[in-house]
């Protein structure tokens, strides 16, 4: 099991990160973005940002779970990454060009 928790977490880990990457490019097309555009950007970066900084305090709480608990706390890290994820795909979906 310890090699599952340590794979599942740096899996989540760099899931985390690739989110930043990802919010950062938003952020950067919002630049470039008209006044309203640019609104809408920033309004889904911000709820971006706040998901994934809660899927990040999901992960420290995963990374600082006990064996006993880790399987309860996963469950609430994955219900997170969803969340991120279904946010980002809504925001990319919305500003294709």
């Amino acid at each position: 099991m310890a090699s599952n928790r340590e794979a599942y977490e740096k899996k989540f880990n760099a899931q985390l990160k690739e989110w930043s990457a990802q919010i950062a490019l938003l952020k950067a097309k919002a630049v470039n973005a008209t006044a309203d555009a640019n609104l809408d950007y920033h309004q889904a970066v911000e709820s971006l940002q706040k998901k994934r900084d809660e899927a990040s305090a999901k992960y420290h709480e995963l990374k600082s779970a006990s064996d006993d608990a880790w399987d309860d706390v996963k469950g609430g890290a994955e219900r997170a990454w969803e969340e991120v994820k279904t946010a980002y795909h809504d925001a990319v979906s919305k500003f294709k060009s």
